[in-house]
C-alpha cells in the first residue's frame, strides 16, 4: 500500500470534514451568536432599577392544576409582555446588593426574578450594558427561580406563585445581612423564608413551617427554575446549553431544548442529593435541594403561548405535628460559570459533581488541565494571549522527544530523496516492485515513512482541547491580547476583504461565499507560517501531491478565519516554533535547508527534480 497516498487521502478527508463542519455548522452558530448578542444588548438598554410599587404577575408553566402532590400552575401569561423595567416595577421587592450581583426578590411568590451580573457586559465595549441573568415572567425573556409547597386541604392555602409575602426581618439582602419573609395561611400555618447570599453567586433559601393549626399536617416542598422563550444557543455539539442536572442513578443529565420539546416531560429517578437547572454557555441557574431528603426531579416543556422550559423537583412528604416546626433548605446558584467558583462550591458545599456544570467536552482529561495551566500562566503573566503562547511552548516541550524523533526521520527522508526518485523512475511501470524497493530502502536507512504524520496527529487532541477551553471558559470571554484583538474568544475583527474597514460593505452577507469572506490579519499570519513550514521540504515530485500541499495553507487560512482569535494565534505561534525546531534538527543531521530555493520551486510550473544519487 502506498503510504504517501494514504497520508494524502487522510489529509484531504480531514480538510473536507473541517471545511464542511465550518461552513454548515460553525458559521451558522456564529451568526446565531451575533444575533443573540445584538438582541441582548438591545434589551439591556431598556432596563431600569427595580421599583417598589405593589402589583402582581403571572408565572410559570401551566403544569397540572393545584392538587395534592402536584406542583401548582398559575394564571395564563399576559398577551403582551411588559418591557423589563415596567415588569420589575410592577411588584413589591426587596433589594439584592453584593460586590458581584444586584437585583431584587419579588414579594409575590418570594421568587428570584431580577438579577444583574456586575462583572460582565453584553459586548466588549466598556459602556455596554451588564448581563441581565434573571427576568420577571411578565417581561421579555422571563427567567426565574421559585420555591413553594403543596399539600392536602387540611393544610389550607400554601405558599405558591401568587402568594403575597411580607418582609419581617432585614431591609436588603447582602452577604452580611439576610432577609426573612413571612406568610401565615388560613389554617394556622406560619411560613418563614430566610434568604442569604455569599460574595459570589450562591443563595441559600431556608423555609421554616410552624404548625399552630391544631392538627398534624403533611406537606411537600417544591422548587423550579423556569425560562420563557427559546434562547439562542452557541453550538450544540461543542457544548451543552439547555436543561441540566446531576441526580439519582442517572448522574449527569444534559437535555437540549429540542429534546424536552419532543417529550414534553422527562422524569429521572428519585434522588437524595444533586442539583438541576438551566445552563447557558457562560451563565447558569441551578437548584441544589437539601441533601438527605428524597425528591423527584423533572424537566418539562409547555408550548402554550410563549414556549416555557422548566427544571423542577418535588420532595417526599414532610410531616409537621401540631405545635412543632420543620425546616427545609435550598441552595440556588445564579451567576457566571467561573471555574474556580464552581469547583469551590462542589468542594465546600458538598454539591455532587457540580464541576460538570461547565462542559469540558470529549477531551476532558486534556481540556481541564490545559485550562488550569493557561489560567496559572495568566496570573503569572497578566495576559491570556501571552499565557496561550507560553502554553504552546510548554506543550512543545512535553512532546519534544516524539517531535524530535519525527523530524529526525523526516531529515533522513530528505537525504534519501534522490534514491527514492531513482526507484520511481526505474520501476515506473511496475508499482509492486516499486513498493518493494521503497520498503527495502526504508529498512536499510531505518526510516519510518509515516513519522512525519506524528507532529500533526499529536496536535489534533491538543488543538480541540484548546479550542474547547477558549470557546467555553468564561475566563476567556472578552479577554484582550494586544492591538486590535480585544476578545480572544471572538474571531479576528479585521477583514482584508474590506481593506480593514476602508470599504463600507459586509462581504460575509453574501450567500454561500460569504462564510469564507471574513479573513483577518492573524489568520493570514497563520496561513503564512503554515506555508513556510511546508517549504522546509522540497515540493513532492508528484504534481497532485504538490498541488494538495500548496493549497492546504490557503484552505486552512480561510477555514480558520472565523475561529476564535486565541486559537488562531496559538496555531500561528505553534507553526513558528515548529519551523525553528525542524530547521535546527535538519541542520543537526547534516541536511541542507534550502528554504528560499524550495519557495522558488513552488512557483515553478513543475517541481524541480531532485538530483540522482551518486552512490
Amino acid at each position: 500500500m502506498d503510504n504517501n497516498r494514504n497520508f494524502l487521502i487522510t489529509i484531504a478527508l480531514s480538510v473536507l470534514i473541517l471545511t464542511l463542519w465550518q461552513v454548515f455548522y460553525m458559521n451558522p452558530r456564529i451568526e446565531q451568536q451575533r444575533e443573540a448578542v445584538q438582541i441582548e444588548e438591545r434589551q439591556a438598554t431598556e432596563t431600569a432599577p427595580a421599583g417598589t410599587t405593589s402589583g402582581s404577575e403571572n408565572s410559570d408553566i401551566p403544569t397540572p392544576s393545584t392538587g395534592d402532590g402536584a406542583i401548582p400552575g398559575n394564571a395564563n401569561q399576559a398577551a403582551a409582555p411588559l418591557d423589563r423595567a415596567a415588569a420589575v416595577a410592577g411588584s413589591e421587592r426587596v433589594t439584592i446588593e453584593t460586590p458581584r450581583i444586584s437585583g431584587s426578590i419579588n414579594l409575590t411568590g418570594a421568587r428570584l426574578d431580577d438579577l444583574l451580573l456586575k462583572d460582565y457586559r453584553v459586548t466588549v465595549k466598556k459602556d455596554s450594558p451588564n448581563i441581565q441573568l434573571l427576568n420577571p415572567s411578565t417581561g421579555p425573556d422571563g427567567y426565574y427561580v421559585e420555591t413553594g409547597y403543596v399539600g392536602g386541604e387540611a393544610a389550607g392555602t400554601l405558599p405558591g406563585p401568587s402568594t403575597e409575602w411580607t418582609l419581617s426581618e432585614g431591609e436588603a439582602l447582602t452577604p452580611s445581612t439576610p432577609v426573612t419573609l413571612s406568610f401565615t395561611n388560613d389554617s394556622g400555618l406560619t411560613f418563614k423564608r430566610t434568604f442569604t447570599v455569599d460574595e459570589n453567586y450562591l443563595f441559600t433559601v431556608s423555609d421554616t413551617v410552624e404548625n399552630a393549626s391544631g392538627a398534624a399536617v403533611a406537606l411537600r416542598n417544591y422548587g423550579r427554575t423556569t425560562r420563557i422563550g427559546t434562547p439562542k444557543t452557541s453550538g450544540i455539539y461543542i457544548l451543552h446549553e439547555g436543561l441540566i442536572g446531576v441526580t439519582g442513578e442517572e448522574g449527569l443529565q444534559e437535555i437540549d431544548y429540542s429534546d424536552v420539546e419532543e417529550e414534553n416531560r422527562i422524569t429521572p429517578s428519585k434522588s437524595s442529593d444533586g442539583w438541576l437547572g438551566i445552563t447557558d454557555k457562560y451563565w447558569a441557574v441551578t437548584m441544589v435541594p437539601q441533601t438527605g431528603r428524597e425528591f423527584q426531579p423533572r424537566y418539562t416543556y409547555s408550548g402554550e403561548g410563549s414556549p416555557r422550559y422548566q427544571a423542577d423537583y418535588l420532595t417526599d412528604e414532610i410531616s409537621v405535628a401540631d405545635g412543632a416546626s420543620a425546616t427545609t433548605e435550598l441552595m440556588v446558584f445564579a451567576g457566571a460559570k467561573e471555574v474556580g467558583v464552581v469547583d469551590a462550591y462542589e468542594d465546600d458545599k458538598g454539591i455532587r459533581q457540580f464541576e460538570l456544570l461547565i462542559d469540558w467536552g470529549w477531551f476532558y482529561f486534556i481540556t481541564k488541565p490545559m485550562f488550569y495551566l493557561i489560567d496559572w500562566l495568566f496570573k503569572l503573566l497578566g495576559n491570556f494571549g501571552v499565557a496561550i503562547l507560553a502554553t504552546t511552548v510548554v506543550v512543545k516541550l512535553i512532546f519534544f522527544p516524539l517531535a524530535n524523533k519525527s523530524y529526525k526521520s523526516m531529515a533522513n527522508m530528505k537525504k534519501v530523496q534522490p534514491a527514492m526518485l531513482e526507484i520511481r523512475e526505474k520501476y515506473a511501470d511496475d508499482k509492486m516492485k516499486q513498493q518493494q524497493a521503497m520498503m527495502e530502502l526504508y529498512k536499510k536507512e531505518k526510516i519510518n515513512p509515516l513519522s512525519g504524520c506524528w507532529p500533526i496527529l499529536i496536535q489534533i487532541p491538543v488543538f480541540f482541547a484548546l479550542y474547547t477551553v477558549i470557546f467555553i471558559s468564561l475566563e476567556m470571554r472578552h479577554a484582550p491580547f494586544f492591538g486590535w484583538i480585544q476578545d480572544l474568544a471572538a474571531p479576528d475583527p479585521t477583514n482584508i476583504f474590506t481593506l480593514f474597514g476602508l470599504i463600507p460593505w459586509d462581504p460575509t452577507a453574501l450567500p454561500i461565499l460569504g462564510s469564507f469572506l471574513h479573513l483577518g490579519i492573524w489568520p493570514v499570519i497563520m496561513g503564512i507560517t503554515m506555508w513556510v513550514q511546508m517549504r522546509l521540504n522540497p515540493p513532492p515530485p508528484d504534481p497532485t501531491q504538490a498541488m494538495i500541499f500548496n493549497w492546504m495553507p490557503v484552505i486552512f487560512t480561510f477555514m480558520l478565519g472565523t475561529f476564535p482569535a486565541g486559537l488562531v494565534i496559538y496555531w500561528a505561534w505553534n507553526n513558528t516554533l515548529s519551523i525553528a525546531q525542524q530547521w535546527f534538527i535538519m541542520k543537526r543531521h547534516g541536511v541542507e535547508v534550502n528554504l528560499l530555493g524550495n519557495i522558488v520551486d513552488t512557483f515553478r510550473r513543475k517541481p524541480k527534480p531532485a538530483e540522482p544519487s551518486k552512490s
